[in-house]
């Protein structure tokens, strides 16, 4: 078959042969599929007059599995029937309620198909089973072909061509298709038809197949609501799915933005492929995540996200499934909008990955690049939907270089614009609950393709308030079932003593689950393990750690309500995950902690001081009330007195020692002072320069520091920098000379006036010219430095962006060139200036000696006087540096080795990184990290609103409200 096609439809488990016998001779060989839990679609002339039926699956270890199947509907017009199996039947691994239904489709051009069936020519010999008498079987063929819609139009049926043609058969009134009959034959991942027969006349190349549009022109209207109980066929024709499926016009846009888009589509698909095996959703399986539609009023009208024609009304389109089929449901609505909705912890964000993933696995290069947003960032009162999107862009991937079509925009706001950006909006309830409605309001007033995420509550809410999502699908996510318990819990443990999946530590949990379903146990388990979050937690404690018996779950004496034990499992979580090596170590090598191949040692860390560190981290989240960890902002929520006592201590400190080391050298050189002299000198200097420039880096800090600095997202580049890179030198410069010479007019002065007046003096000052010429000097190279530094800045490139180590080695390394910057500007020309004087400044030591000396001297003041200083005031990487590496670990608040950890903890799956920010993996033990951290640690401080969930139930929960038994400032263990 040549083309696109979605093969999430055919499922090779549910494919089945059907084997009949006849009271009067040999019986028929078909084939069928499973459509629903205990119903298989077949062809009604396979099974008429049967005496008996078998259906056959073959298993995926190749064996083969038979049940006995009932017609219970058949109708011989259309040549389709309905055979009813055994419930709970188990060949493909799922039982009954874990078959999703199908989805049926008409198609209205020639497109690719396949089918799945038992034909003749497919007859081999069986040597296995002699014994048993079997001498032959028939395998399986993956027939590929082409449907054609306008063929056969008299007799309304379906032809598919372009068949691998087998060989003819010995006999020449059988074809080698006989046993294909009753196939289901499926395009764009949906049921479109049944093959009914082949016409020897048409050539082996082809067969004919009775459309699914053809049995509601077959049957009546009592059948067809037969087949709506018995199959989820849709009630009318026009319901039906339509193939192939609308799409949205192709983004825009120059081969520039393409090849943004495709960077952006491999930084994307890199990120979140790490995480999903941070995650181990595939560990040993996946969870059985489903959805089915949400209830009316939650979403639009169907005409509307059919994007139906004025006057019809087309019905639903079929949206129940699982998790590895959201991607082929979202793309069969014309509108490419649908909003999921699920409690806490039910698998929002391990099916936005899952969207994600499969939709960049399967991404055409003209098609969108999927991107999670975090809504709870997104502040609605003041930012557009499209400028916090841009924002989120530049900041995670670095799309902050300009557009070439448009130069007033960056290429995030390109990429937006020319619909390169499927926006996937990740946790709708995080929005501040007032503002809801407003956010509502602002999604409607977009037409734009988009996947919205949300907890029930929060959606009905704000869709009663205003309206609902316009043209947007609705579906819900079910719990987990015992049944879904059984198929994972056990494979994700260890063996017991007697080996397979009942010897585990969840076969006695899971026994008790199926033998007392109503005792208050569990009910508390049932209840609690309903969502994958729980069920992870509870493989984290129990399946991991070695020791640890899941029975105590069961114990109604500790947990007497699912709040109970959702609280316990929240608490225990996070010690469970320090007490053993985290699984995943691909962070290793990218995150600044380990070498390029991941084999550097990793740090031990104390399992109490983790959960004391986790939970500064979640208060500190709770105080800016949001769910991105972001390094910059670290230490933000301190006082800001006591920020800009930091900030001015670091600075005088820096600026006063290199002062007064700085001036040894010039006056043991410079001047016949001996070296008594030169220390007195520099000591004082030292103090009282020091003094000024914290002053004055304090009050600068505390006028930008309005928020936390943002980390630039540019590289040194010393060549080939564009237009407006250059254009940026003047204000920089303005600014620089703004600073610097009120700057050094102070300290001037404080030399005069007070340095002097000690009897201090070193007669290098040079008078009131030297003054002038001294202050000019400091003003102008404070503005050519920082127009240097705009001028050889160029943006990050899109792949080194994503992760939050990069951005900080980026910013680093840029306040590093910064300082070499500010020592080049202020002491080369102060060493010419000092080299080229008429005589020399000393006897002994010629004038070039000195000059060298001199410029170095300066040269190592400016750079860590003033270049450190505006690094620690101005920058996001120096106030990092200030905060979250000196002040925070100084006083025991975080480790001294904060990225590591950071880094660590993602490992473990108690963080996650989105973009160039961290997150808790779950609201929930977000918020209950806070709440146990307040109540330990800061017990005068009320507990925040936000922390909804774990307020309430902690204060049943004995452990959690136990006070350590050192405080963080007496007791200070550090890996």
């Amino acid at each position: 078959m040549g083309g696109e096609w979605e093969p999430e439809g055919l499922d090779s488990g549910r494919a089945v042969q059907i084997i009949t016998t006849h009271p009067t001779g040999a019986g028929r060989r078909g084939s069928g599929y499973r459509v629903s839990g205990d119903v298989v679609l077949t062809a009604a002339h396979v099974v008429s007059d049967a005496g008996s039926v078998q259906v056959r699956f073959v298993t995926g270890d190749g064996s083969t599995r038979e049940v006995h199947g009932e017609p219970v509907w058949a109708d011989s017009t259309s040549d389709i029937a309905l055979l009813k199996i055994s419930d709970g039947l188990r060949t493909d691994g799922r039982g009954a309620a874990a078959v999703p239904p199908v989805r049926f489709a008409r198609i209205s051009q020639p497109m690719d198909c396949e089918a799945l069936g038992f034909p003749r020519f497919r007859l081999r010999r069986d040597t296995a089973l002699p014994d048993r008498g079997i001498t032959s079987y028939r395998d399986t063929h993956h027939a590929l072909g082409h449907a054609v819609p306008l063929s056969n139009q008299r007799r309304g049926t379906l032809e598919i061509s372009r068949l691998e043609a087998p060989e003819y058969a010995p006999e020449r009134d059988r074809s080698p298709w006989e046993g294909m009959s009753g196939a289901a034959v499926w395009s764009g991942g949906c049921l479109i038809g049944i093959i009914s027969e082949h016409h020897r006349d048409d050539g082996l190349g082809r067969l004919t197949a009775n459309p699914v549009t053809r049995w509601y022109k077959c049957l009546t209207p009592a059948q067809i609501d037969e087949l709506v109980d018995l199959i989820d066929l849709p009630a009318e024709a026009d319901q039906l799915d339509r193939l192939p499926h609308s799409s949205p016009p192709p983004p825009g846009g120059s081969p520039e933005l393409r090849e943004a888009a495709r960077k952006l589509a491999s930084a994307v698909h890199d990120q979140w492929d790490k995480e999903e095996r941070r995650r181990r959703v595939h560990d040993p399986l996946p969870l059985a995540v489903r959805f089915r539609p949400a209830e009316a009023g939650l979403f639009d009208h169907w005409a509307n996200i059919r994007r139906a024609q004025p006057g019809a009304d087309p019905g639903p389109l079929p949206l129940a499934g699982r998790l590895d089929q959201i991607v082929r449901i979202y793309r069969t609505l014309p509108s490419r909008r649908l909003v999921v909705l699920g409690a806490a912890g039910s698998g929002k964000t391990i099916l936005t990955l899952r969207f994600v993933l499969d939709w960049l696995d399967g991404r055409a290069p003209g098609n969108p690049v999927p991107v999670i947003f975090g809504l709870g960032s997104w502040d609605v009162q003041t930012t557009s939907l499209r400028d916090w999107m841009c924002d989120q862009l530049a900041r995670d991937y670095g799309l902050v270089a300009q557009d070439p079509d448009s130069p007033g925009r960056n290429l995030a706001g390109a990429l937006v614009d020319a619909g390169w950006i499927l926006p996937v909006l990740d946790g709708f309830d995080e929005i501040a609950s007032g503002l809801q409605g407003a956010a509502l309001k602002k999604l409607n007033a977009t037409t734009m393709a988009l996947l919205l995420t949300s907890r029930p509550k929060e959606y009905s809410a704000a869709v009663a308030k205003t309206d609902v999502l316009s043209a947007a699908a609705v579906v819900k996510l079910d719990d987990l079932t015992l049944s879904d318990l059984d198929d994972y819990l056990p494979r994700a443990s260890r063996p017991g003593k007697g080996g397979g999946l009942q010897s585990t530590v969840w076969g006695p949990v899971l026994a008790q689950l199926h033998h007392s379903p109503r005792t208050l146990g569990a009910h508390n388990v049932t209840t609690v393990l309903s969502t994958p979050l729980m069920v992870a937690m509870a493989r984290t404690i129990y399946s991991d750690a070695p020791g640890r018996d899941p029975s105590e779950l069961l114990d109604t004496t500790r947990f007497q309500s699912p709040d109970a034990l959702r609280t316990h499992l929240l608490a225990a979580f996070t010690p469970a995950a320090y007490h053993h090596p985290p699984t995943d170590s691909a962070s290793t090598s990218t995150s600044g902690t380990g070498t390029a191949t991941g084999t550097r040692r990793r740090r031990q860390w104390d399992p109490e001081r983790a959960q004391y560190w986790l939970g500064y981290l979640a208060t500190h989240l709770t105080e800016l009330k949001t769910p991105h960890l972001a390094w910059w902002q670290l230490g933000t929520t301190m006082r800001r007195s006591s920020r800009m006592l930091v900030v001015g201590f670091l600075a005088a400190l820096s600026f006063g020692l290199t002062t007064g080391i700085g001036n040894l050298p010039v006056d043991l050189v410079g001047t016949p002072y001996d070296l008594g002299f030169a220390v007195r000198r520099g000591v004082v200097v030292g103090l009282l320069h020091g003094f000024t420039a914290g002053l004055a880096f304090a009050l600068v800090y505390g006028f930008v520091s309005r928020g936390a600095a943002e980390p630039s997202r540019v590289r040194i580049q010393l060549l080939g920098r564009a237009r407006e890179q250059r254009a940026k030198f003047a204000p920089r410069f303005t600014i620089g000379f703004a600073f610097g010479l009120p700057a050094a007019l102070v300290l001037v002065l404080v030399d005069r006036s007070v340095v002097e007046s000690l009897g201090l003096g070193d007669g290098l000052d040079g008078g009131p010219l030297g003054a002038l010429l001294f202050v000019s000097e400091v003003g102008l190279g404070a503005g050519l430095v920082l127009g240097l530094m705009a001028w050889l800045e160029v943006p990050t490139d899109i792949r080194s962006a994503v992760r939050p180590a990069a951005l900080l080695d980026e910013n680093r390394r840029n306040v590093v060139f910064h300082m070499l910057v500010w020592a080049l500007v202020f002491g080369v020309p102060a060493g010419v200036g000092l080299g080229l004087r008429s005589e020399p400044i000393s006897e002994l030591v010629p004038g070039p000696v000195v000059g060298l000396l001199g410029g170095l001297a300066i040269g190592i003041e400016a750079a860590f006087g003033g270049g450190l200083g505006y690094a620690v005031s101005c920058t996001a990487w120096g106030q990092w540096v200030a905060l979250s590496r000196m002040w925070l670990p100084l006083t025991g608040r975080l480790p001294w080795a904060l990225v590591a950890f950071l880094n660590d903890a993602c490992d473990r799956g108690v963080l996650r990184q989105a973009g160039a920010v961290y997150q808790f993996r779950h609201a929930e033990l977000q918020e209950h990290l806070a709440h146990a951290f307040q109540a330990r640690h800061e017990p005068q401080r009320p507990v925040r609103s936000t922390e909804r969930c774990t307020a309430r139930a902690s204060s049943r929960s004995g452990e959690e409200l136990t006070p350590d038994r050192d405080t963080p400032m007496t007791r200070r263990v550090h890996p």
